[in-house]
């Protein structure tokens, strides 16, 4: 039983999330406090393995918090419950920065207490059930960080099976898109773009990713990172300030630029398309795939087919298995793939599918994932840099 403590200075979200965790299958409320301060006392009583944090709150905010339960409790899930608005993805952001986990959206424009209370569930209770076991020590790693995939011995990496023809790869682009010749893993071939998806956890991990890049990448960084529309706009303007690249969110017919960073927009696919040399954005309105949108299998599958064997990918903490269909069509046109290893994932279920599938070459802690990305884009460039 996943037990949970509840904080929130209004009595009417208190029971909405109450109510809406009342039903849920191996979730139990173990108690609620009305602010920050309070908060402390309650986790240090009743020891629940997740906290729900509200945002705006008297005497001690969520933020404040957050920073202050970080001091004694470095591993407890904390989900923050946040208004789907600037100032709310602002605060939320900060809060992520300070330490929490995740976060959900307070519903809006819902018709009744019944709806609210659904809208809550929907989002709350698989967060919940994914980091409530999160403080189990995670599975070790073998030396040098690299966790075999399902089938391969230790220390191997899973063998690369044979290339399809480029038709194989499913493109998600409008207009022709032949895909490049393959390069087969060991060749060391030119990259010629960075592709990254995440989801739960993710812009810690991004923010720490990004960091490790220098401002005259050779090459564009696309990104796929599950949030909601304004989320995804605060968040890519923070790292832009934050981080040596230049980050934007990505619009529609943007063309890709050398050291710049495009983050897909909250409720938008993310694809691209060529125009003479140049590759372009594209936003999709294409129904959601593995619950989301934007996914991170939609974009795989349109690098895949606009840059083939080109292409190095990164897939890091998350919930679920989104990433791992795309790392399929990247790996058969030739694409090299990344996978954040399980002892430095909030949540290794994305990175763990692709692992699992044996779509991986590497299995790497998030602090080695910069370094393997650069030295990998430099290989081709310059001969003088050693994988």
């Amino acid at each position: 039983m996943i037990s949970v403590l509840v904080v929130d200075d209004s009595v009417v979200v208190r029971r909405l999330i109450v109510d809406a965790l009342g039903e849920a299958p191996g979730i139990q409320v173990v108690g609620t406090a009305a602010n920050g301060l309070l908060a402390q006392a309650k986790i240090d009583q009743l020891k629940p393995d997740v906290v729900t944090m509200d945002i705006e709150m008297p005497e001690m905010n969520g933020i404040e918090a957050v920073r202050e339960l970080r001091k004694r409790h470095a591993v407890l899930p904390v989900i923050m419950f946040s208004t789907l608005s600037a100032a709310g993805a602002s605060a939320t952001l900060e809060a992520l920065s300070a330490g929490a986990t995740d976060y959900v959206t307070k519903p809006s424009n819902v018709g009744s207490v019944k709806e609210s209370i659904a809208a809550v569930r929907e989002q709350l209770v698989p967060k919940i059930q994914a980091l409530g076991g999160r403080r189990r020590p995670p599975a070790a790693a073998p030396p040098g960080g690299q966790v075999p995939a399902a089938g391969a011995r230790p220390g191997a990496l899973p063998a690369r099976p044979g290339l399809p023809p480029a038709s194989a790869a499913r493109p998600a682009t409008v207009g022709p898109a032949p895909v490049r010749p393959a390069t087969r893993r060991g060749t060391q071939g030119r990259i010629d773009i960075l592709a990254i998806g995440s989801s739960t956890g993710g812009p810690d991990a991004l923010t720490k990713v990004l960091l490790g890049l220098p401002a005259d990448l050779p090459v564009p960084v696309v990104i796929t990172q599950h949030m909601p529309p304004v989320f995804t706009k605060m968040f890519a303007e923070r790292l832009d300030r934050s981080t040596p690249l230049r980050v934007v969110e990505a619009g529609d017919g943007m063309e890709l630029a050398a050291g710049t960073v495009y983050i897909a927009p909250g409720d938008r696919h993310l694809i691209f398309n060529r125009r003479g040399t140049a590759t372009l954005t594209q936003l999709s309105n294409a129904p959601q795939e593995n619950s989301c949108r934007p996914a991170v299998d939609v974009m795989f599958r349109s690098v895949a087919a606009l840059y083939g064997g080109t292409a190095f990918a990164a897939v890091l903490t998350g919930m679920g298995q989104d990433g791992r269909g795309g790392a399929k069509v990247l790996r058969d046109a030739g694409a090299e793939i990344l996978a954040q290893d399980e002892a430095s994932s909030v949540v290794w279920g994305m990175p763990g599918a692709v692992a699992g599938a044996g779509l991986a070459d590497e299995i790497l802690p998030l602090d080695r994932i910069a370094g393997a990305l650069l030295n990998r884009v430099r290989v081709g460039r310059s001969p003088a840099v050693a994988r």
